[in-house]
């Protein structure tokens, strides 16, 4: 499910294994649930999520003040979160950005739109790591 990567009194990070949720997921016990519950604490703070279907780093937060300046990072585009994607699909551009703002969409997804009053951006890059990669 996860594996603790570096742990300091007021944070944990975490390496999330694909196919599990962040939030409780039908009958299935969530990740921030589980985290808790193996770290024994009261309360745990999700900083940001990845999705299911995502394996990598995860910060959580041990108390509402680490919690509070965490997010406050993230929000003001202070930290920088990357990405990598395998394929055997070749890109149809080999770089480039994506940039728009984001609103929720069905089952819980997001959409991306084409105003940019608070825009997420994404650049990316594609290379080959092998032929048919």
């Amino acid at each position: 499910m996860y594996e603790i990567v570096d742990q300091t009194e007021s944070f944990v990070m975490i390496n999330k294994s694909q196919g599990v949720s962040v939030h409780k997921d039908q009958n299935d016990t969530g990740l921030t649930m589980q985290l808790q519950k193996d770290l024994g604490l009261k309360q745990i703070y999700l900083i940001h999520r990845l999705d299911k279907i995502t394996s990598g780093l995860m910060v959580f937060a041990k108390s509402a003040e680490a919690a509070s300046e965490l997010s406050r990072l993230f929000r003001e585009r202070l930290v920088s979160k990357f990405y990598l994607a395998i394929s055997d699909r070749k890109p149809r551009r080999k770089q480039g950005a994506i940039i728009g703002d984001m609103a929720k969409s069905r089952r819980g997804s997001w959409k991306l739109l084409s105003a940019k009053t608070d825009p997420a951006i994404t650049q990316f890059f594609s290379v080959s790591l092998k032929p048919g990669f």
